[in-house]
């Protein structure tokens, strides 16, 4: 039977590449790998100042929501421990009462969900906290990327996250020049998001549920032909 998960308001991404056998290159060959440069956004993301300052901000912030969560969370583990204890003795029992065990699991399992979404709501501001302060940084992303793909004059980075790098050199990765522009040109991000802030995923959503509304009556106004 599982525990209730700890939040845990803390990020952490390292960049990987898969190995691959060496390979002799020709002269052109070295002149094209130049060129290429690897990122990891996730990485540059999670190391940028805005992000690393809007996190130490946000547990002054909603320092209220975060402690009564972490109460909420010690009360929910109180009240489990000790069922999750009997629940596991009885089914160890020599002839254990299957029915009696199902309900006890049942209540358990009841518990730990109405307990997870109880606390999904207390956090709700802190989460919609951090999804405004990371589209504040992806909106800045691709002036970083370009502004390090022109000084390190590279003509094409590949995203180390998506699975597509199949051998990167350590003179390729240009994750740091990216987060040393992403630096420069968003030092902090605001953590507390405008009255009615939705984050962008919803609004998308909202806009195409809006567009396929809007096409309906267009649709049902045209003629049929005979």
């Amino acid at each position: 039977m599982k525990n209730l998960l700890k939040p845990v308001f803390a990020a952490g991404l390292m960049l990987t590449a898969a190995s691959a056998p060496m390979i002799l290159a020709t002269p052109a060959m070295a002149q094209d790998a130049r060129g290429v440069g690897v990122v990891s956004l996730p990485a540059v993301i999670a190391n940028s100042n805005a992000y690393k300052t809007a996190e130490q901000q946000r547990q002054t912030t909603y320092k209220a929501q975060i402690d009564q969560a972490e109460a909420r969370r010690q009360q929910l583990e109180a009240q489990l421990t000790p069922m999750v204890q009997k629940f596991n003795t009885d089914r160890q029992a020599a002839s254990p009462d299957q029915q009696a065990l199902q309900q006890q699991a049942a209540q358990i399992q009841q518990i730990e969900q109405s307990g997870q979404r109880e606390l999904q709501q207390i956090l709700a501001p802190v989460s919609l906290s951090r999804a405004y302060t990371q589209e504040q940084i992806e909106d800045r992303l691709d002036e970083a990327v370009q502004a390090a793909a022109q000084k390190k004059n590279i003509s094409l980075i590949l995203d180390a996250t998506s699975g597509q790098v199949i051998f990167a050199g350590a003179q390729h990765n240009v994750t740091q020049d990216v987060l040393t522009e992403l630096n420069t040109l968003l030092p902090s991000v605001q953590i507390t998001p405008p009255q009615g802030w939705m984050p962008r995923e919803i609004r998308e959503q909202q806009a195409a549920a809006q567009a396929a509304q809007g096409a309906q009556p267009a649709q049902q106004q045209q003629p049929t032909g005979r």
